[in-house]
């Protein structure tokens, strides 16, 4: 029996459902492993024959929800009212919002994959060339960081915009095809369908971005005038003539050092022990992560980084490029924040809802551990940073944690009101948007005749569609789980950050009253779980002031 024949089974309805999920989570479970396969090697390789593979699984899975049968006995099922057993309830809420995803022609949803696809297999592949010489992006990143010579840092920014010009045709058809498979189901735009299929409030969502926006405008224009000032007497030109390869990412997502550079504090150390040491000490194993991970950087590997449950069983790779820097220790610290999530879920809930509750709620945990890379406690305890040179740039150490979340917030807001601007019309100047909401949110100015499709540089709006306001949100989240750990699971106190990443107790907690129950509920429902109360803004807000500072 496969879930088209469904419609025939006779019993209750909790026994008609349960039958239903048994046979589509025994097809759809292997499907999704060996998805997950292929693209941990297509990541690791860029191999053609690894990206073909990944377009006829996630094809294969994304036409199975496309059949109009299923959908339609689940919806006779949900005409009755909620079913009794709220395990069973929780996964025909969510089979609905996937199949009703889908309910648009094969061919269509086929031309979808295929584009998706081939775009990440430019990402992945994709190398730009600086002066003659292919680089990666470590190296781009290098040059911005590190030359002062304006001339190769502007030919450095420009070449890390270079994948935009070959993705933006692709990216454009591909995001009016989401449209039309949008408007087919009843939606404005596949931005608008994707936040309420994902259990999001548009309007609620960008309300709380306007209050973010104005909350966040005064903390912003002092600090944008204080990093300004000092980049304009690096590089020797008037704080209104700097452009955007005068910071050091090429997105401005990254804050610079206010004072200090960290990165001498990792030079020479292994991240891999770092990120091993911290988490066991606050109650996490990652033996088995680490073992499975991949690290380091060579031709042909994803330059990105990510984490990949394989199973929802345990089988869990975190794929990273590492240096020893600021960089990507916080990396670490953030992607094995996802892992140890995704390890720690309830292994006896069922399949479907062996994963994280939500998209903002991993982010969070991610976030949470991420941010740690700056803090002067943190590199005290577990890099083993001199505490009189500590001591002597406290001040500035302490602030790069603040002013790095501060300048991710507004990036942030760039990117969310570009994709929502994108979807609902993508016909319009996207190039002269893109530089309008950059000069809007972050200050930074658009160059002389710049005309090239820089937004599309941005790998985000290829492969992780309505994915970007998780970011924020999750930000959010790991400030109210943060105040709850140092109030309320460590003691609060002038030692709290000692204890915060050093005691056992807040991986106790972190397992059982937040990885754990997985996606049985709602996500707002687990956040009130876990830290007493709704997601509020009030602790990111004090974050990004300094109210927390560690020292």
């Amino acid at each position: 029996m496969t879930p088209t024949t469904m419609t025939n089974t006779t019993g209750t309805r909790e026994e008609r459902f349960a039958a239903f999920l048994e046979q589509l989570v025994a097809k759809l479970q292997p499907l999704e492993l060996e998805h997950n396969r292929e693209y941990w090697l297509l990541a690791n390789t860029g191999e053609e024959k690894h990206l073909q593979a990944c377009t006829r699984l996630d094809s294969e899975m994304r036409l199975m929800f496309a059949q109009r049968g299923p959908y339609e006995f689940l919806q006779g099922l949900a005409a009755a009212g909620p079913l009794a057993d709220p395990l069973l309830q929780r996964q025909m809420k969510l089979l609905l919002d996937s199949y009703r995803s889908r309910q648009i022609p094969p061919e269509m949803i086929q031309r979808q994959v295929a584009l998706e696809k081939k775009l990440e297999g430019t990402f992945t592949n994709y190398r730009a060339q600086l002066d003659g010489a292919a680089v990666s992006d470590n190296q781009i990143l290098e040059v911005l960081v590190g030359s002062d010579d304006c001339a190769h840092r502007r030919r450095a920014w420009e070449a890390s915009k270079q994948v935009g010009g070959q993705v933006e045709a692709d990216l454009l058809e591909l995001v009016r095809l989401r449209n039309e498979g949008a408007r087919l189901l009843g939606f404005p735009n596949y931005y608008s369908m994707g936040l309420e299929l994902d259990e999001l409030d548009e309007a609620e969502l960008f309300a709380l971005l306007d209050e973010l926006e104005k909350g966040t405008q005064p903390l912003w224009d002092a600090y944008k005038r204080d990093l300004d000032a000092r980049l304009a007497a690096r590089f020797g030109v008037p704080a209104a003539e700097l452009m955007p390869w005068h910071y050091s990412d090429p997105f401005f997502q990254e804050a610079p050092a206010a004072e200090v550079d960290l990165d001498p504090f990792y030079a020479g150390k292994n991240l891999e022990t770092l990120t091993s040491s911290f988490y066991a000490a606050v109650g996490f194993d990652v033996t088995d992560l680490m073992k499975l991970a991949d690290l380091y950087e060579r031709p042909g590997k994803n330059q990105h980084a990510f984490c990949q449950s394989m199973d929802r069983s345990g089988d869990v790779r975190v794929l990273c490029n590492n240096k020893s820097n600021e960089k990507w220790m916080g990396t670490m610290l953030h992607e094995f924040g996802h892992a140890v999530y995704d390890k720690y879920l309830d292994p006896s809930l069922p399949w479907l809802l062996r994963q994280q509750a939500h998209i903002l709620t991993t982010e969070a945990s991610a976030m949470l551990f991420g941010r740690l890379s700056k803090n002067p406690v943190w590199l005290r305890r577990w890099v083993g940073a001199d505490p009189a040179e500590l001591a002597r740039q406290a001040g500035p150490v302490t602030r790069a944690v603040r002013e790095q979340l501060l300048v991710q917030t507004r990036w942030e807001l760039v990117m969310i009101h570009m994709e929502r601007a994108l979807y609902r019309d993508p016909g319009q100047d996207l190039r002269g948007l893109w530089w309008s909401l950059v000069r809007r949110f972050q200050g930074v100015s658009v160059p002389a005749g710049r005309k090239s499709p820089d937004w599309a540089a941005k790998i985000h709006f290829s492969i992780a569609p309505v994915y970007y306001q998780n970011y924020l949100l999750g930000e959010m989240l790991a400030s109210q789980i943060q105040e709850h750990l140092l109030t309320q699971v460590v003691g609060g106190g002038p030692d709290r950050w000692t204890r915060f990443i050093t005691e056992p107790a807040v991986g106790a907690f972190m397992r059982e009253r937040f990885y754990g129950p997985g996606k049985r509920w709602v996500w707002r429902d687990l956040v009130t779980h876990a830290t007493g109360r709704p997601l509020e803004s009030r602790p990111f807000v004090e974050d990004l002031a300094g109210a927390n500072e560690a020292s």
